[in-house]
């Protein structure tokens, strides 16, 4: 099997009585992407500073290809982890040039074939001799991946990477850095607190809560199988229900769920709003109250007979409007252990 490029094992990491992570392990394999994802103050920038080398760990062990960088006895500077840091205010020199800045910790002959070989990978070729302030934000962000890209290092690791981008560009941008990731066959993390940019772009995601990761996954598999409703929740919308295990399902007010816990079972019953299948029926046992019509899509809220409400997602060919009654039937659904 081979071995992963960064291999984190128990670490921790303390700001006075405080741990900011906590038993902390992660193996990266070569040219994945690997999003940190979770709500602030949860650990990930502090992970991600441990692998980079700015923060030493209390506890745990930190190898990239294999070489110990971090543990109770070792503790490599970050400038000879062959790591490339992308920060989140990209951190460019103000007085040289594009090239100057991309060049920077490039060394031997090669130094200028090999800064236009980035530039061009981050399509800047034609802005080498520019400054960085003559360049706009989504430019500067390139610049600042070439230069960690450019002495070819062993990882990419990238802090909040769109965060001082607008929607639009943030958009445009995430999508352009994973081709460009792509493209250089680097192995990279990223940390992030936007989950729709983690599940658009990652190859593996991290969920992070109070200095632990919760789960580790596939955007599907993080996504349709989170393994608690906090991440199921956190991820993206979901309809939360209290109930107990009865005769092989769970009693719900979109009606009962199936279940393998054992009867008496206190558990939640986690719905995704586009499981929720809402057809238009004149006796229907919902009415929709709202609707929200997003092109793709729309959104539809549902007061049940019991008069709870619900959101569903359906597709915009599906004709439901504000006062259709509906009958509701569950296309899945997940039961914890409550």
């Amino acid at each position: 099997m081979t071995e992963p490029v960064i291999a984190v094992d128990g670490i921790a990491v303390h700001y006075g009585d405080a741990a900011a992570i906590e038993g902390f392990s992660l193996d990266v394999e070569e040219g994945s992407l690997v999003a940190l994802v979770g709500p602030s103050g949860c650990g990930k920038t502090t992970a991600l500073r441990a692998i980079a080398g700015f923060e030493r760990p209390a506890t745990g062990t930190i190898r990239i290809r294999g070489t110990i960088v971090s543990d109770g006895n070792t503790m490599t500077a970050p400038e000879h982890r062959n790591v490339g840091m992308v920060f989140q205010e990209y951190a460019l020199f103000p007085h040289i040039s594009v090239a100057e800045n991309v060049g920077y910790g490039v060394r031997g002959s090669d130094r200028v074939s090999r800064v236009q070989e980035v530039l061009e990978l981050v399509g800047l070729e034609n802005h080498g001799d520019r400054f960085p302030h003559e360049l706009s934000g989504g430019e500067q962000q390139r610049v600042a991946l070439a230069r960690a890209l450019a002495p070819e290092p062993d990882v990419v690791l990238l802090d909040e990477p769109f965060s001082n981008l607008d929607a639009p560009q943030r958009e445009r941008m995430r999508r352009e850095l994973r081709k460009i990731l792509k493209a250089a066959r680097v192995t990279a993390v990223f940390v992030t607190h936007d989950q729709a940019e983690a599940l658009a772009i990652a190859d593996i995601i991290a969920v992070m809560r109070d200095g632990r990761i919760r789960q580790v996954g596939t955007p599907d598999d993080v996504y349709t199988a989170p393994v608690s409703p906090w991440v199921a929740k956190f991820l993206g919308d979901a309809v939360l229900f209290n109930g107990t295990a009865a005769n092989g399902s769970v009693a719900t007010a979109l009606g009962p769920v199936p279940t393998a816990l054992p009867d008496g079972t206190e558990a939640r019953v986690m719905i995704r709003p586009e499981w929720i299948v809402p057809t238009a029926s004149d006796d229907g046992t919902g009415l929709v109250v709202d609707r929200e019509f997003y092109g793709h899509d729309q959104r539809v809220e549902i007061e049940l007979n019991e008069g709870e409400l619900v959101e569903a997602l359906v597709p915009t060919r599906k004709a439901i409007h504000v006062g259709d009654r509906v009958d509701i039937e569950l296309a899945d659904s997940i039961v914890y252990e409550a």
